[in-house]
C-alpha cells in the first residue's frame, strides 16, 4: 500500500503544555487505523492537528502531495479530508437535509452524493425532522452522513461508537467496512472499545503522552500491549 497520510515530527501545545511529542505517523491508502490509547494522551488533539483545527508548532503532515501544515481547515477539507468530530456537532435546529448540505460547503457542489441515503436510508426516511430531535445513533449517523457530502479520500471519526446504542454501533461498523472495501475509502478514527476496533481495523497506533508508542497490523494487537497501554 502506498502512505496517503503522513505525520513526521509533529510537536503540539496548548499554551505552555506540550501535548503531541515529535509524533510519526503513516495512514496507508485503503487501510482503516484505529487510534488507540487512554484518555488524554492525545488523540482528539492529533485529528484536529491533521484538520487545522489545532495549530502544530513543529513537523510536517502531508495528504498525497500536499502539505498540510501550512493550510486553513477549509482547504484541507476541499481536498476531500472528511471528519466526523467527538460529540458529533451537529446543528440541532437545522433540519436533516439542512444539516447534510452544510458539508457541500467546502465542496461546491449543490446536490448531495446518493450513497449518503443509500447507507443511512433513515436520514431520508426522516429528512424534514431537526437533528436536536434525532436518538445519539441517528445523530451519529447524520454526522457521518454530512462528512461523505464531499465524497472523502480519507475519513476521519473521533470516536464513533460513544454513547451510541449496540445495535447502531454494529452498524456504523458495517459502514466503515462497506466504504473500506467497495468504495476504497480511507478511513482514521479514534476508537476505545476493543472488539470494535478489531472487527473494523486494519490497523492500529497507540499513544501515550502524546507519542506514538505502537503501530501495526491490527493481528499484531497482542495483550501485552493491551495490558501496558489500554487497560484501566
Amino acid at each position: 500500500m502506498a502512505s496517503l497520510l503522513t505525520l513526521d515530527g509533529v510537536d503540539q501545545y496548548y499554551g505552555e503544555s506540550h501535548t503531541l511529542w515529535d509524533l510519526n505517523l503513516t495512514i496507508e491508502e485503503g487501510s482503516i487505523t484505529c487510534l488507540m490509547g487512554r484518555n488524554g494522551v492525545g488523540k482528539s488533539t492529533l485529528l484536529k492537528s491533521i484538520m487545522g483545527l489545532e495549530k502544530i508548532r513543529k513537523g510536517s503532515i502531508a495528504f498525497r502531495q500536499h502539505e498540510l501544515s501550512k493550510l486553513t481547515a477549509e482547504t484541507r477539507a476541499k481536498l476531500k479530508i472528511g471528519y466526523v468530530p467527538q460529540g458529533r456537532e451537529i446543528f440541532s435546529q437545522l433540519s436533516i437535509t439542512e444539516n447534510l448540505q452544510t458539508g457541500l460547503i467546502s465542496s461546491g457542489s449543490k446536490k448531495l452524493p446518493d450513497i449518503i441515503y443509500e447507507l443511512f436510508p433513515v436520514l431520508e426516511e426522516m429528512k424534514n425532522r431537526r437533528g436536536g430531535d434525532l436518538s445519539g445513533g441517528q445523530q451519529q449517523q447524520l454526522a457521518i452522513g454530512r462528512a461523505l457530502a464531499i465524497e472523502p479520500e480519507l475519513l476521519i471519526l473521533d470516536e464513533p461508537t460513544e454513547g451510541i446504542q449496540p445495535n447502531i454501533v454494529r452498524e456504523i461498523g458495517d459502514i466503515i467496512i462497506r466504504l473500506n472495501q467497495e468504495f476504497g475509502l480511507t478511513v482514521l478514527l479514534v476508537e476505545q472499545k476493543l472488539p470494535f476496533a478489531r472487527r473494523v481495523g486494519s490497523h492500529f497506533c497507540i499513544m501515550e503522552k502524546g507519542r506514538n508508542v505502537a503501530a501495526d497490523s491490527i493481528g499484531k494487537l497482542d495483550d501485552e500491549l493491551i495490558d501496558r497501554y489500554l487497560k484501566v
